[in-house]
């Protein structure tokens, strides 16, 4: 079922959903599930399964040099997405993104996906490799968020890349994008980035879940800002609780997102980790909850591969 189907499905009433991590290769998937099934319980609609970039290694070659290799860590995201479906009967929504594929590529992702049952993607441009200083479009590929919308709704009326197939038979993906109620880090201004928002609502965007926040205004405001340009496609606030000290250096630094003051002195008054934890825990939980109040479609939230803390959140909550 698409999301936007289980949104207006639940009549109004706020929904639970989280994301996860791909297994490194060579870890088994059971750990995975080992972090799904405490979940399970507050029946999400959908589960978000991520795709990582592509990263170098070095091999040694035996001689005192190193072979550079390009590899992926986390393979299986379109295969996870199966297995979780077939697990535990719960729509997937695989990460598909422009850097490190190929339009090709992508065009074989969504005819998996088509022919797995996946109703919904997240379409993302993703993020510069780690030894890059920018973001770099692979050769072939698409180069923004929009122009892979462009591909998935293309898909969706039948058109393929070389249009060398009579399609009586299409795709019909339900397509998620990001937003950012802070901006997102590349982007000149707030108002700019609403407008890269619009391009790609306008593209074929069914709905918008947003990055990390902490301060539950500036996600009303966006929300405000995003439907007086135009932007009436559901907006879903996604959160991610604290859970170690130096969250407080590496959040602002890598997402450049601020963090309330109260919510600092709170981490930075913690003796440990196990007490940063808590006050993770704490503090999204009354975060949620104003976000519930206000009829806020679904809470999403980035898992990070463990759940205990989301767990303790959704019990407060669900």
């Amino acid at each position: 079922m698409k999301v936007t189907d289980h949104i207006k499905k639940a009549s109004g009433k706020t929904l639970f959903s989280f994301e996860v991590i791909p297994p490194k290769k060579g870890n088994n998937i059971q750990d995975l599930y080992r972090n799904i099934d405490p979940l399970m319980e507050f029946n999400p609609p959908f589960i978000d399964v991520t795709t990582s970039r592509e990263e170098y290694v070095y091999l040694d070659k035996g001689n005192g040099l190193l072979d550079k290799k390009i590899t992926r860590m986390r393979p299986g995201t379109v295969g996870i997405c199966a297995s979780i479906m077939h697990k535990y009967k719960v729509d997937t929504i695989p990460h598909l993104l422009c850097g490190g594929f190929t339009k090709e590529e992508t065009e074989y992702v969504l005819v998996d996906c088509h022919y797995l049952g996946i109703d919904n993607v997240m379409a993302l441009r993703g993020d510069s490799m780690k030894d890059e200083p920018y973001f770099k479009p692979s050769k072939g590929g698409n180069a923004f968020a929009k122009e892979l919308i462009d591909q998935i709704s293309n898909l969706n009326k039948g058109k393929y890349l070389h249009n060398n197939v009579s399609a009586e038979h299409h795709s019909d993906f339900c397509i998620g994008v990001s937003g950012y109620p802070e901006k997102h880090m590349e982007a000149p201004s707030l108002v700019s980035d609403l407008r890269r928002l619009k391009e790609k609502v306008d593209a074929g965007a069914d709905y918008v879940v947003t990055q990390m926040f902490f301060d539950n205004k500036k996600y009303f405001d966006f929300v405000k800002a995003a439907k007086e340009i135009g932007i009436n496609v559901p907006i879903i606030p996604g959160i991610k609780p604290i859970a170690v000290k130096r969250h407080l250096q590496i959040l602002p630094q890598v997402f450049k997102i601020d963090l309330p003051q109260d919510l600092i002195d709170a981490v930075e008054g913690c003796k440990d980790n196990k007490a940063v934890r808590q006050v993770g825990i704490e503090f999204a939980i009354q975060q949620s909850k104003e976000l519930k109040d206000s009829g806020v479609p679904v809470l999403h939230y980035y898992s990070m591969g463990k759940s205990d803390n989301i767990q303790a959140i959704a019990s407060g909550l669900f």
